[in-house]
Order: structure tokens, then C-alpha cells, then sequence
């Protein structure tokens, strides 16, 4: 069985001043401060809440 492909998310711009929409995606993605990272796995879903949030967040492969 292969291993998952997951990509690293860090957070490094603030919520304050973003619509709500954007602040709910960054806790759907499991960061809520600044420069924290969360090793997610790589699926659509994933891809497209980090698209919403692209000027919020930094990506690693």
C-alpha cells in the first residue's frame, strides 16, 4: 500500500479584516495562529479550501 500524499499548510497572514468565510476556512484547515503548520493530506477538498485562502497561507509539497 502506497503512502498518502500530503502536503504541508502554514499559516502567514492574519484573518483580521478577512471576510468570515476565509477566517472558517484556515480553522477548517486546522490553523488558527500565526505560523503554525499542519501536514495535510492531499485531496481536492484540501486543494480547494487552500485555494480560498492562497494570500493567507504558505504550501509545501
Amino acid at each position: 500500500m502506497a503512502a498518502k500524499k500530503t502536503v504541508k499548510v502554514t499559516q502567514t497572514q492574519s484573518p483580521i479584516g478577512r471576510p468570515d468565510d476565509q477566517r472558517a476556512t484556515l480553522v477548517g484547515l486546522g490553523l488558527n495562529k500565526l505560523h503554525r503548520s499542519r501536514e495535510l493530506e492531499d485531496t481536492p477538498a484540501v486543494r480547494g479550501m487552500i485555494a480560498k485562502v492562497r494570500h493567507l497561507v504558505r504550501v509545501e509539497e
